[in-house]
């Protein structure tokens, strides 16, 4: 397994959404569902991640005092909820899980997302040891129980456990508090505008571009 100061990688977690999952479907659903050009949401969605506030916000600017709970289940009501097939995940997705799994390390895919996205992405079959999300967790990034649950899941020690995501806040300055390793991917809104923060580059224990350069890095010197 992979070395670093005081830890010896055994498994590797995975956030969810633009980490493994491409989130260009899930806002233009959102855009659909509410009538306004795709474009508009994706906008929104950049101004919000820009002034690091919750993604939701997008949807709150969209329509003031949306209950985006009610409104998720009045979509799947309509038979317009979330969906997840091979085409929302990324394509290295699947050559850098497998790889990690034939080097033995334990993956685990956890990030924070809903009940019914956890159905959907154990129905994909992906390489995983451990496929779970928040909403059947009952926790969400950043709070540390969510970590938590990471490592009993990976069964080892939390510096042992490295955490893999593109959101500073929720994954990697989360994940570190909560004593896991942590390697931040630079991917999506919140990859690419935080890649080169001072304090994302002291607290990552690894940066990456891509999953297979995870992979190729982890299994190196197997």
């Amino acid at each position: 397994m992979r070395s670093y100061p005081g830890a010896v990688i055994r498994a590797v977690a995975l956030d969810i959404g633009e980490t493994l999952v491409s989130d260009t479907r899930y806002w233009a659903s959102w855009a659909d569902w509410l009538g306004v050009p795709r474009h508009t949401v994706s906008a929104l969605v950049g101004a919000v991640v820009a002034q690091g506030r919750d993604n939701a916000d997008a949807l709150r600017l969209l329509r003031p005092g949306i209950d985006v709970a009610a409104e998720y289940a009045a979509r799947e009501a309509a038979g317009r909820g979330e969906h997840l097939d091979e085409t929302d995940l990324y394509p290295d997705v699947r050559s850098a899980l497998t790889a990690l799994r034939s080097a033995g390390y334990r993956v685990i895919v956890a990030g924070n997302q809903t009940i019914r996205a956890g159905e959907l992405l154990r129905g994909l079959d992906l390489p995983a040891t451990v496929t779970a999300t928040s909403g059947e967790w009952g926790v969400a990034k950043p709070d540390p129980l969510f970590f938590d649950r990471v490592v009993a899941a990976a069964g080892c020690a939390p510096p042992d456990v490295l955490y893999v995501g593109d959101h500073p806040a929720n994954d990697v300055h989360a994940a570190a508090a909560a004593g896991l390793s942590t390697a931040h991917l630079r991917r999506g809104p919140w990859g690419h505008l935080w890649a080169d923060d001072p304090e994302l580059v002291r607290t990552a224990d690894l940066r990456v571009d891509s999953l297979t350069d995870l992979a190729d890095r982890l299994t190196a010197d197997r």
